[in-house]
Order: structure tokens, then C-alpha cells, then sequence
């Protein structure tokens, strides 16, 4: 006898092809339109008097303030649990540490171009290990220590060997790899150390996806408001969105697709682990480069194309050669068991 259509739907969505196809489906989407829209707002100027939009944490606060309002009303509406099921402090680390990657991240592309940011995001594999040893107490292999190493030659070839020239009429005109590549090193330092922490939480405590969001978007929401009083920048943010329509409507697309992103990469998380997840972002990577060079016409160079081919053939070979990852004990209990309350 067939089985009755709500056991095939439970098994479909149990399968775990699906579910990391539902995952890379969502982050990709979401991500590339993510992509190209923070690279216009910082890069493009607004209006006839061409001004460019410069306040990165505004930018945060208004994708934390969509997220933590959307994952409110999943909270309500699904009857879950609302009170913060870990201690607050833990959700506030989780929060300075994301607002410290995305206003990293923002500021970055000031400094240089999209295509370099990108690629030196691939290179998350390498904090999001450093922070697994020191937060979760985890062992990786020779094989992962070499991957890594490419990565960061790739990485590193790609940064120093630009185009001669910028072409691209959405250059600002001052660009500082300087500048640059020491913010995505904070962005990266912070994103490793997120994404880990996130782990940590989710195994620590019987936390569900939503409740962490909520909790740590509205910590990121008051710290980011807070910020931008000191630092004198709220009113001028607004006034410059009153004055472009067309900014202040691309802000709006950027935090919904941020927020829908958030839910993506927590469930990415949660399911497949940490590492997982910097492995999937690969790809989004390596197209967002690929949109972006098109889009806003970004030279680049023979160094950067050999930089950009070391660096993702080392993680899809990564991939390919280990058809059966033989991973460490603590990446395994990561990957199969749920979360569970610490006794």
C-alpha cells in the first residue's frame, strides 16, 4: 500500500538533501541580492549632487530592527517559548560581535572594491576554526590545516595584485587597501567568533532558531541605536533617506532580505554546524564576484583570476576528495545530535 501523503511530507522533510538544498537555496537568494545592494548604497552616489550615503551603523539598525520584529511575531505566532532561554549577557556577545562583522563589512567596501571583500570572505574557514579550537574545544585534521593555508595564499595573491585601474564608474575614488583589508579582518576575526558562539548556544541550551534571533537582534538593536546617538549620526542618516527616496527604498529591500537571511544562516547553523555553513557560503562567494564584476563593471587581473582559482578550487577539492569526511568526534556530535541543556 502507498504511504499516506503526510508520512511522504514528513520524510521529505527530513531528508537531508533537502535540507541543505532548502539552505543553500535561501542563503543564495537572499545573499546575492544582499550583496549587490550593500555594495550600491556604499558605493553609488544618491542624487544630483551625487552624495554618498557613509553611515554604516544606521545600516545595522535598521536590518536588526526588521529582524527582531519579524522573529517577535514568529515567537507570538507559533506559541513558543519567549523568555530568553540563555543568560542575556550571552545573547548581548553574540550581538556586539555581529554588529562589529557587519559594520566591518559596510565600511570595508569604502575603502575597496566588492570582488576583493568577497574573496577574502572565503577565507572564514580559518576563524571559524581558530575560534571551534579555543570556544568548543574541537580538533581538525592535517588536510583541513592545508585547505586553509590555499585559501589564505589565494586570498592573499587577490588582494595584492588589483587591476591596473579602476574602471568602474562606481569607484569612489579613494580607495586604501590598507584601510580595506584590515577591516575584513576584523569583519572576518568577528564573523568566526559569531557564528562559533552561535554553536556554542545552540548546544549549550534547548534553544530554538527564532528565540535566538530575537533575542540577540533586539540586543543589536539597542546597542546600534545607542551608537549612533553618541556618535551623533541618527538625525543625518534620516535626513539623508528623507532627501533619497531611492536610498531609503533600497535600505528597505536590504533589511528584508537581511532578515530573511538571518533565519537561513541561523537554521544553516543550527542543522549543519558552523564549519558547514562557511562551506556553503563558497559558492554565494564566488557568484556574487562573478555579479558584481558584470554588474559594476570591476576589472580584474590575471594575478587575481589565478588568486580566485586557488582559492575555490581549494574548497571544492576540499569537497570532492572527501566523500567521506572522517570527522573529528566533537564536529561529529555537532552534525547529528540536537541541542541539549547543559547539566
Amino acid at each position: 500500500m502507498a504511504e499516506p501523503p503526510t508520512q511522504l511530507i514528513q520524510k521529505w522533510k527530513e531528508n537531508k538533501f533537502v535540507k541543505v538544498g532548502f539552505a543553500v537555496s535561501g542563503i543564495m537568494s537572499t545573499l546575492l541580492i544582499y550583496g549587490v545592494l550593500q555594495e550600491k548604497i556604499m558605493r553609488v552616489p544618491y542624487g544630483p549632487e551625487k552624495e554618498y550615503f557613509k553611515y554604516s551603523l544606521f545600516l545595522v539598525f535598521c536590518n536588526r530592527i526588521t529582524t527582531s520584529a519579524v522573529s517577535a511575531g514568529v515567537l507570538l505566532a507559533n506559541k513558543t517559548v519567549v523568555d530568553p532561554v540563555a543568560p542575556i549577557y550571552k545573547y548581548c556577545v553574540v550581538s556586539v560581535s555581529n554588529i562589529l562583522t557587519t559594520t566591518c563589512q559596510y565600511e570595508a567596501l569604502k575603502y575597496v572594491s566588492f570582488p576583493v571583500q568577497t574573496l577574502a570572505k572565503c577565507a572564514k574557514m580559518i576563524p571559524v576554526m581558530v575560534w571551534g579550537t579555543i570556544i568548543m574545544q574541537k580538533k581538525y585534521t592535517g588536510p583541513d590545516y592545508l585547505f586553509a593555508f590555499l585559501i589564505t595564499l589565494g586570498c592573499s595573491i587577490f588582494i595584492l595584485f588589483p587591476a591596473a585601474g579602476d574602471l568602474s564608474p562606481y569607484s569612489r575614488g579613494r580607495e586604501s587597501t590598507i584601510w580595506g583589508i584590515s577591516l575584513m579582518i576584523g569583519y572576518l576575526g568577528c564573523d568566526g567568533f559569531t557564528s562559533t558562539f552561535q554553536d556554542k548556544l545552540f548546544k549549550g541550551y534547548d534553544m530554538g532558531i527564532h528565540n535566538q534571533i530575537f533575542y540577540t537582534t533586539l540586543c543589536s538593536c539597542m546597542i546600534s541605536f545607542t551608537g549612533l546617538i553618541l556618535q551623533g549620526n541618527l538625525l543625518m542618516a534620516i535626513d539623508f533617506v528623507t532627501r533619497h527616496n531611492d536610498c531609503f527604498l533600497d535600505i528597505a529591500i536590504l533589511s528584508t532580505v537581511a532578515t530573511v537571511s538571518q533565519f537561513f544562516i541561523f537554521y544553516t547553523i543550527r542543522n549543519f554546524g558552523a564549519l558547514t555553513f562557511a562551506t556553503i557560503m563558497t559558492t554565494r562567494q564566488l557568484v556574487s564576484i562573478l555579479l558584481s564584476c558584470v554588474w559594476f563593471a570591476h576589472p580584474l587581473s590575471i594575478e587575481q583570476l589565478i588568486g580566485a582559482v586557488i582559492v575555490f578550487g581549494s574548497i571544492y577539492s576540499k569537497s570532492f576528495l572527501k566523500q567521506k569526511p572522517r570527522l573529528p568526534q566533537s564536529e561529529q556530535t555537532e552534525n547529528t545530535n540536537p541541542p541539549r541543556t547543559n547539566a
